[in-house]
């Protein structure tokens, strides 16, 4: 391609100098013009002086006397005209030939250029054809990228609705891991809010694909940190809130198709957490669909409404809890004192009959839209307790769990169990089978004592219930929750003193218990811990029942924080190697086929 832009600008330089001789030549040819134009002038001048000769001479031939003299005077005349027509013609002569010489050249210079700009032209149609296959071949190569693109999606979505499905029959954990952005604290307070470029701040973190994370560091102590860990996703510090959401939304299709399903956020303070679950609005009661900045929990509230606007109307109950663990007690944060006003009640956890933990006299807020979901979680969210520390000036000092509790009709069960009842009803008045069970000695005295009692009596009035119960629907509850843990620290790294110390201790010690009850799971020992901290009390359901748990690590990518991010990233990888029996789905509807 240069090649052919140097040619183009040698014929333009070759025409321009050609364009300057043409004009030069045409200069000359005009002014070569204006002299002739002046010497036919001067001929006719001495042709106007012969003419007055020749009268002159007509008079002296009238007088002889006076004509000698004329005579001698005409000749001289007329010799100095010849002399100088003779000096015009040379001088016509010599410009006809100039002129001629002008022509020739200039139309040898102009066949020249034609065939120049013939070459040329020949030379643009051959690199125009040139370049239309280039362009061809160029976008044959496009669409083959395309395709082979839209078979690499294909394929990975493939393999990764396989791999969904093996998780789930396996029974492992979902785990996802968010790296977070370089931020001003990352250098430490030594460094300007501006300045990035102290080795603390060295990012070591990196999402090198969809699923696999790079720990990469040379400043770790005497020895080189070089791990990689894989996770079910990856997001960098590039991909949005959305993108975040859209591995999570395929969960809340299962809440609604009868299983419980929990989010749980884990990682270092200042990783991001709060961020991730709630958003950087999280203390404005805006409107879910118009936050731009909008986290995981408002997201899956407008979510989950959307997804219950295409059910049938009235068909679904929503509820909202909030609850928060401080300081290893559980706080009711919806819990209104006697003015009205949001107080955080102390509660207590407790194992149910079923084997299921509960919090007692826990308050629940119905609520029909994600805005007042919004509304009561916005409205409580200054209970929660924050405390500043030397990472991150707002750090939240507590476990907050928001539990949205759905309650399922359905209204096709409810028919197919009238339509049962009355096909049962038929059958009793046609036929003259005894309805009531033999093994019933209530049915045989009444038998016995009545024998009025005839198989035409209805059901209803039995002295015994029917061997086969009556067909009732029973509303289904799922739950879905989510989980925005506090941060784990150091004391050291943080600065924290005084009364905080006991916060950090607490926090600590839950998360260490939540690891003991992972580790104990994925080691399938006979006691799994739950009862050791409040938290996995709380959440003794959701990590080792049957609900669908995801858990969000939030990680920092910098040097300075590389100890707790290597925690975090082996408590995922802990828990990505639990393994529990497939989750269960609570919907027991009836189904005709």
């Amino acid at each position: 391609m240069p090649l052919f832009i140097n040619r183009d600008q040698i014929f333009a330089h070759q025409v321009h100098l050609l364009e300057h001789k043409l004009r030069t030549k045409e200069e000359r040819i005009l002014e070569l013009e204006t002299e002739n134009a002046l010497l036919h002038l001067r001929l006719a001048e001495c042709l106007g002086k012969l003419r007055k000769a020749q009268e002159e001479e007509a008079d002296a031939h009238r007088c002889p006397g006076h004509g000698s003299h004329v005579q001698k005077r005409t000749q001289a005349a007329l010799r100095k005209i010849l002399t100088e027509v003779q000096v015009l013609k040379q001088g016509l002569r010599d410009v006809f030939a100039v002129y001629l010489g002008f022509s020739t050249e200039l139309g040898l210079q102009s066949k020249e250029l034609l065939d120049k700009v013939a070459e040329a032209n020949s030379a643009v149609q051959e690199h125009d054809s040139h370049m239309h296959s280039l362009r061809s071949h160029v976008e044959m190569l496009e669409k083959s990228l395309q395709e082979e693109k839209e078979h690499c999606k294909e394929e990975r979505l493939r393999r990764k609705v396989l791999h969904n499905t093996l998780v789930e029959l396996r029974g492992n954990i979902r785990v996802h891991c968010r790296v977070r952005p370089i931020l001003p604290f990352d250098g430490g307070l030594s460094c300007p809010a501006y300045v990035f470029g102290s080795a603390l701040s060295e990012q070591v973190i990196r999402a090198i694909s969809d699923d696999t994370i790079l720990v990469n560091s040379s400043k770790a102590g005497s020895s080189t940190v070089n791990k990689m860990f894989d996770f079910d996703r990856v997001h960098g510090p590039e991909d949005t809130q959305d993108a975040v959401f859209e591995e999570v939304r395929p969960l809340l299709t299962s809440l609604l198709d009868g299983y419980n399903v929990c989010i749980v956020a884990y990682g270092q303070t200042g990783s991001g957490k709060t961020h991730t679950m709630i958003g950087s609005l999280a203390e404005e009661p805006v409107n879910p669909e118009d936050a731009p900045l909008q986290g995981i929990i408002p997201k899956a509230a407008a979510e989950l409404f959307r997804l219950i606007s295409e059910k049938p109307a009235e068909s679904h109950v929503v509820e909202v809890s909030v609850v928060e663990v401080y300081n290893n007690e559980v706080f009711d944060l919806l819990s209104r004192d006697s003015e009205g006003a949001a107080v955080g009640t102390k509660r207590d956890v407790i194992t149910t009959s079923t084997g299921t933990s509960e919090v007692t006299s826990l308050t629940y807020e119905m609520v029909q839209s994600p805005a007042e979901v919004m509304q009561h979680i916005s409205s409580v969210l200054h209970l929660r307790a924050r405390s500043s520390t030397l990472i991150h000036r707002d750090s939240s000092r507590s476990h907050l769990i928001v539990t949205l509790t759905v309650t399922s009709k359905s209204p096709s069960a409810v028919a197919l169990a009238r339509r049962l009842q009355s096909v049962q009803q038929e059958l009793q008045r046609g036929s003259q089978k005894e309805w009531w069970s033999p093994r019933c000695r209530r049915a045989t005295v009444s038998r016995a004592a009545s024998p009025a009692c005839s198989p035409y009596h209805s059901p209803s009035h039995s002295p015994c219930p029917s061997p086969r119960p009556s067909i009732t629907q029973a509303p289904m509850r799922t739950k879905l929750q989510l989980v925005d843990l506090a941060g784990s620290e150091c004391v050291g790294v943080s600065g924290v003193t005084g009364p905080a110390l006991w916060e950090t201790s607490c926090i600590n010690r839950s998360l260490s218990a939540l690891s003991d009850v992972l580790g104990a799971l994925a080691e399938q020992r006979p006691h799994v811990p739950f009862r050791n901290s409040k938290l996995t009390h709380l959440l003794q359901d959701s990590i080792g029942g049957d609900a669908k748990l995801l858990v969000m690590l939030c990680v920092s990518p910098s040097q300075r924080f590389l100890t707790e991010t290597l925690q975090t990233l082996g408590f995922g990888a802990r828990a990505r190697q639990v393994h529990r029996p497939p989750p269960r789905r609570k919907n027991a509807a009836l189904k005709l086929k």
